[in-house]
């Protein structure tokens, strides 16, 4: 997993719980890191998830609000660092389905050695999106922040559902629908 993901998780930490939090969370945590990260660093994934974890523990915030919360956090992030991602298209759903055809496309030229989630996405009939996500590491709600907050980038309102395809969160549905 990128460095960035992790500087900006421990930034964020900081701003909504303060630095002994940051601090209590590395310390609670057995990283090979050693909790020092830098965004372009590659880590294992299992850092994040024993770091979410401890704050989730610590915060008494359920880990998937939290992973949520970081998602839609992790967007402006995005938003200020790839504006050219955002800027070339003026709705959400082609921003969306922009993600694995273009978007991963060009984060892959910068970072090869990357492990992206995979997204399918299909318009329906009726006029909603579907986003099938695929990850091993199964962070399906840090998507959903993505998402929720790409929505209410371009100004939209729309309603999200999330089925579970597989019962491990490896590959969840998200229906898309304007309203």
């Amino acid at each position: 997993m990128k460095g960035i993901v992790f500087t900006e998780f421990l930034e964020m930490v900081e701003m909504k719980f303060g630095y002994e939090m940051v601090d209590k969370i590395i310390e609670e945590s057995e990283l090979p890191s050693n909790g020092i990260y830098t965004s372009i660093g590659t880590y294992h994934h299992s850092e994040i998830v024993q770091l979410l974890g401890n704050l989730s523990t610590n915060s008494k915030t359920d880990a998937q609000v939290l992973l949520k919360a970081f998602g839609e956090y992790l967007f402006d992030t995005f938003l200020k660092a790839y504006p050219q991602f955002f800027s070339a298209v003026d709705n959400p759903f082609d921003f969306l389905i922009s993600i694995d055809s273009h978007i991963h496309v060009e984060v892959l030229k910068l970072y090869p050695d990357a492990t992206l989630p995979k997204f399918d996405t299909q318009r329906l009939e009726d006029g909603s999106l579907e986003m099938i996500y695929q990850s091993e590491r199964k962070m399906a709600a840090l998507a959903e922040g993505l998402i929720e907050k790409s929505i209410a980038h371009y100004n939209s309102t729309h309603i999200i559902t999330k089925e579970l395809i597989n019962e491990d969160g490896s590959i969840v549905k998200f229906t898309i629908k304007q309203t």
